[in-house]
């Protein structure tokens, strides 16, 4: 698909969405949000694709809400609207992906571009780049799953700070609590991000969406439902090909050839 404010590509497994707005940081208006939508539900219904990439064209990966952008024929944008329409149609999409989906860092992600960050399975961010809250110097609360996200990778206490402060992590601090899985130096950052993405993008894909979607259930619930959610998955699991091929590559000492199914 042609798209005109993001950049797409498919190749070796892995789909790349470029965020391509960077005269303004990447600032998510009305068309963008349709457009990272589509391509999203696009990597629901194509199994060529393994992992996805989500990162940012120029010095930003995402600034939030473009303010300056407004419906047309309205003074006032509904944040309502916005939020129901626009932006959790998204995060749901990243989220219920039963694929790998990485967030490359690459600079600045603020407010609701922060959010997208959050709702990816990995986070890799150049050591030059910040995450900012944002939302709060505006008056407004953290949205698009932020509340979700920042209170269970940091906890309550270091979630409320952050999000009441709009206090800039850097990137060191970002890896300290768990925020970001790796940082690189930003001359190493797209091959470190790109190497991570090729590991996944040759794994058993149809495992790792298994394991995305149990880890989500654990964080709310109960172990006794936890066991029998396994014992599921893992009877799926085994009757994978993949399975089949990886227990043939041990026996015979050497890699297996996933194919994701």
């Amino acid at each position: 698909m042609n798209y005109n404010t993001i950049l797409t590509s498919l190749e070796s497994g892995i789909y790349t969405i470029t965020l391509n707005r960077p005269e303004v940081y990447n600032a998510c208006n009305e068309e963008l949000t349709n457009e990272l939508l589509q391509a999203f539900m696009h990597c629901h219904e194509n199994d060529e694709i393994r992992c996805v990439i989500l990162s940012g064209n120029g010095k930003a990966f995402c600034s939030g809400q473009d303010l300056k952008d407004a419906p047309a024929g309205h003074n006032k944008r509904s944040l309502k609207d916005s939020l129901e329409r626009r932006y959790n149609p998204i995060i749901r999409a990243i989220t219920s992906l039963p694929k790998p989906v990485i967030a490359g860092i690459n600079g600045v992600a603020a407010g609701a571009g922060l959010s997208l960050a959050l709702a990816c399975d990995l986070r890799i961010m150049s050591s030059s780049a910040k995450l900012v809250e944002a939302f709060i110097g505006i008056a407004l609360i953290p949205d698009s799953g932020a509340n979700y996200f920042y209170t269970k990778i940091m906890g309550y206490s270091k979630a409320f700070e952050f999000a009441t402060l709009n206090k800039p992590l850097t990137s060191d601090e970002a890896l300290r609590i768990g925020m970001v899985n790796h940082v690189y130096h930003p001359q190493a950052f797209q091959e470190g991000l790109y190497a991570l993405a090729k590991t996944y993008a040759e794994g058993p894909t149809q495992t790792y969406g298994y394991v995305k979607l149990l880890l989500q259930k654990g964080l709310d619930a109960s172990l006794d439902d936890i066991l029998d959610m396994e014992s599921e998955y893992q009877q799926l699991a085994g009757e994978s090909y993949d399975y089949a091929e990886g227990v043939k590559a041990f026996i015979e000492k050497r890699s297996p050839r996933f194919l994701g199914k």
